[in-house]
């Protein structure tokens, strides 16, 4: 049962990883050097997919965690950036030039991190946090025990 749910783990975090490069070489996210931010973040991630499917040593399992943790963090400021970037674009908005300043200051961050206004999306880089997290769930998976096929461990009590 753990190994089953530690390869759907890391399996939802591959294809996160694979859905977050797509989004960014769809936007051509390259341009300047804060771009190629989310590119470290994803290659990093995938040597801790590696690491992580590869072995369970607590080192490996060490290595992961930091990388996801790491991870987390840009992708932390990468959403604080986004709508930072949509936030301040709310009174160039053609919508809702003339009406941004009477709005509350609650419906302009929501209109910002909605991409109500602006052109960047906040969910991009919570798409890195998003693989970052399931990395480290997946390391809390139980270890296999040696010489026990999986079938015969001792289960918790009501699940089969």
């Amino acid at each position: 049962m753990t190994l089953t749910l530690r390869k759907g783990l890391l399996g939802v975090a591959a294809i996160s990883v694979m859905g977050a490069a797509f989004e960014l070489a769809a936007e051509r996210h390259w341009q300047t050097s804060q771009q190629l931010v989310p590119w470290a973040a994803l290659a990093v991630l995938v040597v801790a997919l590696a690491v992580c499917a590869l072995g369970r040593s607590p080192r490996g399992v060490a290595v992961v965690r930091v990388i996801a943790v790491a991870v987390l963090l840009a992708a932390m400021f990468g959403v604080y950036a986004h709508v930072s970037a949509n936030f301040a674009s709310g009174p160039l908005d053609q919508h809702y030039a003339d009406t941004w300043d009477t709005l509350s200051p609650l419906t302009q961050w929501w209109y910002a991190l909605s991409k109500t206004v602006g052109p960047t999306p906040p969910l991009a880089p919570g798409m890195l946090a998003q693989s970052a997290l399931l990395l480290v769930l997946a390391t809390f998976t139980s270890r296999p025990r040696a010489g026990v096929p999986e079938e015969t461990r001792t289960r918790e009590p009501g699940l089969r």
